[in-house]
């Protein structure tokens, strides 16, 4: 069941309970006390409720977000590799070059797991 409907039966639960209870005035007024307190409660939850709803709506935004931006310098680095590879593009930055190398050598890497896993099933 959705909380807020939860919350909702609460409420009207309590208003039913109190609603037939017209003993006395000390009575009455505990009852007016209990069904603003419920009411409050209510209302808080509720209101915790949609914070948290549009926090979480903000972190699943900041993710796609950052999947995107992920995926954005992943592009931006092929382009590069492709053109140093091809020579369009000359780079003396020793930090890229060595990162060109590492990019190789996992790529090699993962080739051969990957013959590995076909091996293995073929077996």
């Amino acid at each position: 069941m959705h909380l807020s409907v939860y919350f909702k039966r609460v409420k009207q639960y309590w208003y039913y309970m109190n609603s037939g209870k017209k003993e006395n005035n000390s009575q009455n007024n505990d009852s007016v006390d209990w069904r603003l307190k419920i009411n409050d409660l209510v209302q808080t939850c509720q209101t915790e409720l949609k914070k948290t709803t549009q926090i979480g709506k903000k972190m699943l935004s900041a993710s796609q977000s950052n999947v995107k931006l992920h995926e954005t310098y992943e592009q931006i680095g092929k382009w590069l590799v492709c053109q140093v590879k091809e020579k369009d593009l000359k780079i003396d930055d020793e930090n890229i070059v060595n990162l060109i190398a590492k990019v190789q050598e996992l790529k090699n890497q993962l080739e051969g797991l990957e013959k590995d896993v076909q091996d293995i099933k073929e077996k």
